[in-house]
């Protein structure tokens, strides 16, 4: 993966194992798994509520167990679970510590454990010890709860397993947590809420993995959607589900149906504006906030007014929701005014600098500068252009993704820069920055938390000294000799040359070919004969005896700095049914003769999409990747097309997808979908999935 941060070795990731090697590396995970069911078998915990058991209140830990002497509590009760069901979830919370425990070892993992289970269990004591002494019922009434339960050190480990996590995850995943226990804390407020909480807060102030100030505008908007989103969420929960937090207790539909209802319909409205940065959904946000934060200054006034239960320290349900809700969207209000910034996106019809680059400044930045191999498919239709510095990008608008094509087109030294500002230009018009089918220089100019994934081989052809000589070239030599047996003549010439015989008999062999499959011809890095008919480009044409066309080549022009072209691109690949078999290996063995004749120093097969070798531990969109290509394969034949090319005995240089993180893959799918299949319907695509689940049957 692109830029992944240095890791210290300690916990450097180890190699993927198997289930059986996972166990064996987290034995004091097991062990005390192992304990906590043996406790469970041997007091009858596992069959029958063990708080119920006279052994509770000999091995229960909290404050009243401390202030009668039970030294002993704190150790005992960790091995203890309350209720049967409760062993499930009790089990589970084990996965941080187990995650923790292979990445750093048993010792620190247990480390973790022991010193977060003895701080939740003995600092919530104290914390109840002092709260008890107010005029507050819910203090009062945990400061005379008893416990047992491992979560503390269990919480304590996950907090610990999460400052592992790469960024952005890393932010992402401390902020569900600390919503998580702050939010129990709040709404329900059991004992074992405060121990959750402060065995977090505790790792947190140890490990300081958190840090948000590195947050980006992406991150920043993402982070607005999920708070909201939660708070309504929250909203939604507390009409339908009982609590007894730090307020008091609820009853479902306490709360005001109409108001959870405006809330949700606002966030339905302005979640897809707060993602994309736009300034009037963070208005309405705060709108939203002030009025939730208003409502509940209203309540509470009017019950303080109207009643004395604040004085009697109890509050009634109403009165508990409207706090503990203005409380969250306060703290939802100071974070939307810190991160303002990042809301400030327009709907902008271009990118860059202005004025956009026409076509013509496009072909001539090719000819000054010269370009990759993918380059010359910057001046097909479909294509927008961004003027980035010295530089000009290639993209697509798909799905709400900037979509690049290929590497920027400029002077040498200038992409790392035109990089980063296209990155900061898309994402200040609410538009997800994605790079594909980039060279290593690109990938190595996006930011460092990128990721990268191989989307495909460049299949490269030196063209100095080319000789089909040896056995290794004797597939290739057997076509050429087959047609000169057979009388067949290769011809390179441009479309516009042609006679309009010819020009027709290429379009019928083209649309014959798309005829037979189920999904339109493809686009974005696939031509047709439409991109073929530009008189930079060239064609390769076998015809038979009669004067027929058996098959056709289109090939790109690759340019130099210096405006000559270094070599050529295969786009195009026709022939006729029945022809010249062999027609491919003799045409395109006829073409690199030609080319290195000509002086060429390479001739580029492209890079079968979708057809790479990707190893075991590739990750989710390598998944994607293949189960994509999977599907296609029938239909386009990208792998056997892969396969074919290997006769010509290529060097490979890899092309990448270059994204932010794994949040954009489901954007960056459907964006790559639509940029190469454009006008396909649903119902093309329904059809292609049935041809392939039939071919698998047969």
């Amino acid at each position: 993966m692109t830029g992944s941060p240095a890791v210290p070795d300690d916990v450097a990731p180890r190699q993927r194992p198997g289930f059986v090697a996972f166990v064996a590396h987290i034995p004091a995970t097991i062990s005390l798994i192992g304990i906590i069911l043996a406790s469970g078998i041997i007091w009858g915990g596992l069959w029958s509520p063990f708080e119920q058991s006279p052994t509770f209140d000999v091995v229960a830990y909290g404050l009243p167990a401390l202030e009668a002497g039970r030294w002993w509590t704190p150790v005992t009760g960790t091995f203890f679970v309350v209720l049967p069901w409760v062993y499930v979830p009790t089990i589970l919370s084990f996965a941080g510590m187990a995650y923790l425990e292979w990445r750093r070892g048993w010792r620190v993992a247990l480390a973790y454990f022991t010193i977060g289970q003895l701080f939740a269990v003995l600092a919530s004591s104290l914390l109840f010890l002092v709260l008890a002494r107010l005029p507050w019922n819910w203090a009062i009434t945990e400061a005379a709860a008893l416990d047992v339960g491992a979560s503390g050190g269990t919480m304590a480990c996950l907090a610990a397993a999460i400052g592992l996590l790469r960024q952005p995850w890393r932010v992402r995943a401390w902020l569900v947590l600390l919503a998580f226990v702050g939010i129990a804390v709040l709404y329900w407020g059991e004992l074992a809420d405060v121990e959750h909480l402060l065995a977090v807060v505790l790792v947190l102030s140890v490990d300081r993995s958190l840090k948000v100030r590195r947050t980006t505008v992406r991150e920043q908007r993402l982070l607005a959607v999920v708070g909201i989103t939660f708070l309504v969420a929250l909203e939604i929960v507390t009409l339908l589900v009982p609590t007894d937090g730090m307020f008091g207790p609820t009853e479902p539909a306490d709360g005001g149906f109409v108001d959870v209802a405006i809330d949700l319909l606002v966030l339905i409205l302005i979640g897809r504006g707060l993602l994309r940065g736009r300034r009037w959904a963070w208005i309405i946000s705060l709108i939203l906030a002030a009025i939730n934060l208003l409502s509940g200054i209203v309540v509470v006034i009017f019950i303080v007014l109207v009643s004395e239960s604040v004085v009697e320290g109890t509050l009634d349900s109403e009165t508990e929701l409207a706090v503990a809700s203005s409380v969250l969207w306060t703290a939802f209000a100071i974070y939307l005014l810190r991160v303002g910034g990042a809301f400030r996106s327009r709907r902008k019809s271009s990118l860059g600098d202005q004025p956009t680059p026409a076509l013509s400044e496009v072909k001539e930045a090719l000819h000054s500068h010269g370009g990759g191999t993918l380059s010359w498919m910057s001046t097909w239709d479909g294509n927008e252009y961004a003027r980035v510095g010295d530089s000009i990008l290639t993209y697509q608008r798909r799905n709400g993704v900037a979509l690049v094509l290929a590497d920027p087109i400029g002077p040498a030294g200038s992409r790392a820069k035109a990089v980063t500002d296209f990155i900061s230009m898309a994402e200040d018009a609410g538009l997800v920055p994605c790079f594909f089918s980039s060279d290593e220089e690109t990938k190595k100019a996006v930011p460092p938390t990128w990721r990268s994934i191989v989307v495909a081989d460049d299949t490269i052809v030196d063209l100095e000294g080319l000789a089909f000589t040896g056995k290794r070239w004797s597939s290739v030599r057997t076509s050429l000799n087959r047609a000169g047996r057979e009388n067949m003549t290769f011809r390179m010439t441009t479309l516009g040359e042609e006679t309009w015989g010819v020009r027709q008999q290429l379009r019928a062999i083209s649309e014959m070919w798309v005829g037979d499959k189920g999904l339109p011809e493809m686009g974005f890095t696939l031509g047709t004969l439409d991109e073929a008919a530009d008189p930079e480009v060239r064609l390769a044409l076998a015809l038979s005896p009669e004067g027929d066309v058996d098959g056709f080549l289109s090939w790109l022009p690759v340019y130099g700095a210096d405006g000559q072209a270094r070599g050529w691109t295969l786009d195009l690949m026709r022939r006729r049914d029945g022809g010249f078999a062999p027609v491919m290996e003799f045409l395109i063995g006829s073409s690199a003769k030609l080319f290195s004749e000509e002086g060429a120093q390479i001739m580029s097969l492209s890079g079968a999409p979708l057809a790479h070798d990707y190893p075991a531990d590739a990750g989710m969109i390598a998944a994607l990747s293949k189960k994509l290509a999977d599907a296609l394969e029938p239909v386009y034949g990208f792998a056997s097309l892969h396969r074919f090319k290997q006769k010509f005995h290529p060097r490979y240089e890899t092309m990448y997808l270059l994204f932010r993180d794994e949040a954009d893959l489901t954007r960056v799918g459907g964006a790559l979908t639509r940029a190469f299949l454009p006008d396909a319907t649903v119902r093309q695509f329904a059809g292609a999935g049935f041809e392939l689940l039939r071919g698998e049957k047969d």
